[in-house]
């Protein structure tokens, strides 16, 4: 692995310096962007942050609801997710979206895969002055977050940026560290007529969690009956406390294009551009015990159990995109993929051979399509494997249309086939129950979805998805431990969210409301029927405008279901249709500021836990949520 690492890694140097060399082509001069006058800092819309989709907004420095809700280990809003205890841990899916385009199979553990970030996820930037961002929170026991981040532009077309986020916190339970980080490194350039552009990444993760497997069965209803000698959490017991799991990526990607014709040319009402990326991802997890966990059946080893799961995956794409002023946006490109997964060993169990690789390559090819027609956006992009190891494809079509300065309305569909994830076709533990190798057909899902905004009615998005030869995780009748499984017959699944925030003088109501219902398949498809959450707030300007304020209550439930449980051995979580839980409120008191450009978080998580007489709130089965916990944190942007 490392000999082709760095192979990789030549071949990628060599073909960005020639590519780099090759920029002498570009003499024009670029417009300028206005100068702010000396000693006033630029406006705030200089600061740009550019998305993987090279969608581009700017800085926000504000303090609002949505802030708030974006201020936890994810910097994103969680309303579709349950949390465990201990932050850095993982989260329960309170709901399930189908916008996913991977054409072949995901790595092991996705449930520690939210905090890790994909190329979709990764941001680059240009900056007039350099701009550093710092954020903070307390966690549980000996532990906080701290994201810092830091961008600079050494001339206006050459950008660099450094970031790390680290997590560790010892938790309230037993046996529930969790230390995380997360580096990247971006850096974007163009050339002075801006026809020659190139971005690159480095991103290193890694995701350490130690496992407990729940509290035993005594230490439940102890918990459940609110005795008072076992307040202080780590008194429970747990049903093990020599456990661990832990994911690492290292990925390498580089991205440049160039226009043949540029569309600004005078002459020219058309653009041709050519690009190229190439990446390179290793990803490896581990799950490691001293001494065998009973009830998840034999091992091969006495004790010392260790199980590491890798993958390789290198990829090349290359493209074309064409614009016209009539005909609209369109382009087209074709992608190589080699990928090698699996481990070091074969298993022979019970007679039958488990290999331990699963390698091989795919070539991709795929389109897209963008037109304004008479008030409409019309968007579109499909791609298919036309060769390889893995068949898959997809197809996003949308059309949108701007009904007044008001509303906006649009309709779209989303069409994917792809093999389920490599740890359902192939997967090696010391444990003999975690042991398989299958054969297993394409989860295909189709999606139908309408979206609607309005400033005057409310946020509204539905989403009708079928899904066939759905993949699940599951205990059957003949196993005591989480198989791979795939249903039989059709999966139907109906999704409505709306939100709206309601405004009296200097008070505000914030409403987020989502209905679900699974119409058929629902022994395999666990979701509350209904999540709730609403934010009563003060706003308001003290001390002449110095200091933003907003305080108040939020207030966040999900009715009884199934819920799904948490497995550390695959770290995964699995259909169970044995134990409802859910159908309690969570109430936070909350007292957010602003003062120039710092922002300050006070929350006073699960207050309604003080008042409970009996604790019946779980993330999953035999993990309680967190108890009541006031916690701090701020989120600091300096410009120079």
């Amino acid at each position: 692995m490392r000999d082709t690492l760095i192979g990789t890694m030549r071949h990628i140097i060599v073909i960005l310096f020639c590519l780099v060399f090759t920029s002498a082509f570009a003499q024009d001069e670029a417009p300028m962007r206005p100068t702010a006058p000396v000693n006033e800092r630029p406006p705030i819309d200089y600061y740009k942050i550019i998305s993987a989709q090279r969608d581009t907004t700017y800085v926000d420095t504000t303090l609002n609801i949505q802030k708030n809700y974006k201020f936890n280990y994810l910097r994103r809003d969680n309303f579709e997710l349950m949390p465990f205890a201990n932050v850095g841990q993982t989260y329960n899916a309170l709901a399930v979206n189908f916008n996913a385009t991977n054409l072949k199979p995901l790595f092991v553990a996705q449930s520690h895969h939210y905090n890790y970030n994909e190329i979709n996820d990764i941001d680059y930037y240009n900056v007039p002055t350099p701009w550093t961002r710092l954020y903070f929170k307390t966690a549980f026991e000996q532990g906080q977050q701290l994201d810092s981040f830091f961008t600079v532009n050494t001339s206006e077309q050459f950008n660099f940026s450094l970031q790390y986020k680290g997590v560790r916190s010892l938790g309230n339970y037993q046996q529930s560290l969790t230390s995380t980080g997360n580096f990247t490194f971006t850096t974007n350039y163009y050339t002075k007529n801006n026809r020659y552009r190139i971005k690159a990444h480095l991103s290193a993760q890694d995701i350490l969690n130690r496992e407990n497997g729940g509290l035993n069965e005594n230490s439940l209803q102890l918990f459940i009956a609110d005795d008072s000698e076992f307040s202080d959490r780590g008194r429970l017991d747990v049903n093990f406390e020599d456990a661990e799991n832990k994911l690492e990526g290292l990925r390498f990607y580089g991205q440049h294009e160039y226009d043949l014709i540029k569309k600004n040319d005078s002459t020219s009402v058309n653009s041709l551009t050519i690009e190229n990326s190439i990446w390179y991802e290793d990803k490896f997890f581990e799950y490691r015990q001293i001494n065998p966990y009973t009830p998840y059946g034999e091992s091969y080893k006495a004790s010392g159990l260790l199980t590491t799961t890798k993958l390789e995956d290198f990829n090349v794409n290359a493209g074309v995109r064409y614009e016209n002023d009539v005909l609209g946006k369109m382009g087209a490109f074709a992608q190589y993929t080699n990928f090698n997964f699996g481990y070091n060993s074969v298993i022979v169990l019970n007679d039958s051979r488990i290999p331990n690789r699963i390698k091989g390559d795919i070539l991709q090819a795929g389109g897209s399509y963008e037109k304004e027609y008479r008030g409409f956006a019309l968007k579109g992009k499909a791609a298919i494997n036309v060769a390889g190891d893995f068949d898959g494809n997809y197809i996003q079509a949308s059309a949108g249309y701007a009904l007044d300065d008001n509303n906006k309305a649009s309709v779209g569909i989303n069409i994917h086939s792809v093999a389920p994830n490599f740890n359902f076709l192939l997967y090696q533990n010391d444990y003999v129950n975690y042991n398989w190798k299958t054969e297993l057909n394409n989860v295909k899902t189709q999606e139908l979805r309408f979206d609607l905004q309005s400033k005057k009615i409310a946020n509204v998005s539905v989403s009708y998805t079928g899904i066939d030869d759905f993949a699940y995780f599951g205990i059957t009748s003949n196993d005591s431990t989480p198989t791979p499984q795939q249903f039989g017959t059709r999966v139907d699944y109906l999704k409505i969210k709306a939100e709206r925030e309601i405004n009296w003088r200097m008070f505000a109501l914030m409403n987020t409301v989502m209905y679900q219902n699974v119409v058929s398949g629902a022994e395999v498809f666990n979701v509350p029927q209904l999540i709730t959450r609403q934010s009563l707030y003060y706003k308001g300007e003290w001390f002449k405008k110095a200091l933003n304020l907003e305080m108040g209550v939020g207030f966040k439930y999900f009715t009884k279901y199934n819920m799904n449980a948490y497995d550390p051995v695959l770290a995964e979580f699995y259909v169970q249709n044995e134990q409802e839980l859910g159908g309690f409120p969570l109430v936070d008191i909350f007292f957010n500021a602003k003062i120039k450009q710092t922002r300050i978080f006070f929350t006073w998580e699960h207050f309604n836990q003080l008042f409970s007489t009996t604790n019946e709130y779980f993330s999953a089965p035999g993990y309680p949520f967190r108890d009541a916990a006031i916690r701090f944190g701020l989120v600091w942007d300096f410009f120079l």
